[in-house]
């Protein structure tokens, strides 16, 4: 079965792009800027489409600069960007590796790009695209999701024992229909394919859909329960948001009115600005 997002959209890589500014850490004796303890060198962001800044710069394209984890945008102020500002000698060293349309099971092949450039903190957002499937059957199963996220996890952390990682909660989709089935341009751009499996027929009352929408929506809250578990077996190194996405309460301003799914600009920030407090503080 091919994934809706590969069907829907010829999607690029995330756009690389260079990043300016040095740090306004504390100054040395000699005048470089010294950076604060703890903070990582390099960075790698593993994921999908949300990830690559989807569909937020006006097109159905991927706009890496937009990304939560690791944009070069100030209007985003990704984590990228708030550890550059602490910590300079990360600067040019951020690495996306999510891919448009990935579900779980290609997480353990973006794990092995970032043990490859020796990451110093991962970050992990994936699992909408197994929850997003055609119809609620073609989803994902718990069991095999958690299995998926535990190989790209056991890659992690036999490649990079000393890097923090943080695995973040899955959004909360069922918001956004409830949101946006009312809405006309919502409805248009859902009817392209957007998550099927929740997303089709929008404004059906009948008994079938409305069961439909809330497998869906249990489905995601049961990854978010093996998301929390895999990161808690994992070990130290591990931080979980404790559900910092899942309870942003989405409006339809905070999604790119191209799609009514991916977070714009806008969102991508609130996502950057609900996970990353509190990520460094081992």
């Amino acid at each position: 079965m091919k994934r809706w997002h590969v069907v829907l959209f010829a999607v690029l890589a995330a756009l690389a792009l260079g990043c300016e500014g040095a740090a306004t850490g504390s100054q040395s004796s000699h005048g470089t800027p010294k950076p604060k303890p703890g903070l990582p060198t390099s960075m790698a962001a593993l994921g999908d489409s949300i990830t690559v800044g989807f569909a937020s710069c006006g097109t159905v394209l991927a706009c890496g600069r937009n990304s939560w984890a690791t944009g070069t945008s100030d209007a985003v102020d990704s984590h990228y960007l708030r550890i550059k500002s602490d910590n300079d000698r990360i600067s040019g060293h951020e690495h996306n590796y999510a891919v448009p349309g990935a579900r779980a099971d290609d997480l353990a092949r973006q794990a092995k790009q970032a043990v490859k450039v020796k990451a110093a903190y991962v970050t992990i957002l994936i699992g909408a695209n197994d929850a997003c499937a055609a119809t609620v059957g073609g989803m994902t199963s718990v069991k095999t999701f958690r299995s998926e996220i535990d190989a790209g996890l056991k890659q992690l952390k036999n490649g990079l024992p000393k890097a923090h990682v943080l695995v973040v909660s899955l959004p909360d989709l069922y918001r956004l229909w409830e949101l946006g089935h009312d809405d006309a341009h919502a409805r248009r751009a859902w009817k392209l394919g957007i998550c099927p499996s929740l997303l089709a027929d929008p404004t059906s009352t009948a008994q079938a859909d409305q069961d439909r929408r809330d497998q869906v929506r249990q489905r995601i809250d049961d990854y978010d329960d093996q998301l929390a578990a895999a990161c808690k077996k994992y070990g130290d190194h591990c931080r979980w948001d404790h559900g910092a996405v899942h309870d942003v309460r989405f409006s339809l301003s905070l999604v790119n009115h191209l799609d009514y799914f991916h977070p714009d600009a806008d969102g991508q920030k609130r996502l950057a600005e609900v996970t990353y407090p509190g990520t460094f503080d081992w």
